[in-house]
């Protein structure tokens, strides 16, 4: 068995909403084991002997069926989560009111030309950095400009993608 965790997009956000009883009871449902909720955005951590790829795709199937509409989910093993950590860009910086750093995960592998489309996103306010099937976004707060954006993201790079905070990529790997 391996330890996954399901970060679910937009979940409990425009009218989405979703109770974390519920969808661990769904998961539940579907087979999974060892089956918890981190807060109310939609993580969702479990042991599973099914590949990440095949996991997806069951997941997003029993979420549209039971939910009524459509969650698309990047699933990474605890394992993966804890790379995507130690490979963080940023290291030693420490997220505070001024400073942020959010890990976008990508549902599949972006094209060559992904690195080149960041590069022209970069501004004094978000700085951004690919790896593999992800992108760490530092971004200054409280500048007055519009803050970072999953949906800016997903359109510029053409790929679905869910993010979160350092805070919430690190307490994951921990249940």
């Amino acid at each position: 068995m391996t330890r996954y965790v399901a970060f679910l997009r937009a979940v409990n956000v425009g009218g989405r909403q979703v109770k974390m009883e519920a969808l661990r009871a769904l998961f539940e449902q579907a087979g999974l084991k060892n089956v918890k909720t981190y807060i109310q955005s939609g993580n969702v951590i479990f042991d599973s002997g099914s590949n990440s790829t095949a996991l997806e795709s069951k997941i997003e199937k029993l979420l549209e069926k039971n939910l009524g509409f459509d969650v698309p989910t990047c699933i990474r093993s605890v394992a993966e989560i804890q790379a995507v950590l130690d490979n963080n860009p940023y290291p030693g910086i420490v997220p505070d009111k001024d400073l942020q750093i959010y890990i976008a995960f990508l549902q599949t592998l972006p094209g060559k030309e992904a690195a080149a489309i960041l590069e022209t996103m970069q501004n004094d306010i978000e700085t951004y950095r690919m790896n593999s099937r992800e992108v760490y976004v530092l971004m200054k707060k409280n500048t007055g400009a519009s803050p970072f954006s999953n949906n800016y993201l997903e359109k510029k790079l053409g790929l679905v993608a869910t993010t979160r905070n350092l805070a919430t990529v690190t307490k994951v790997t921990s249940f």
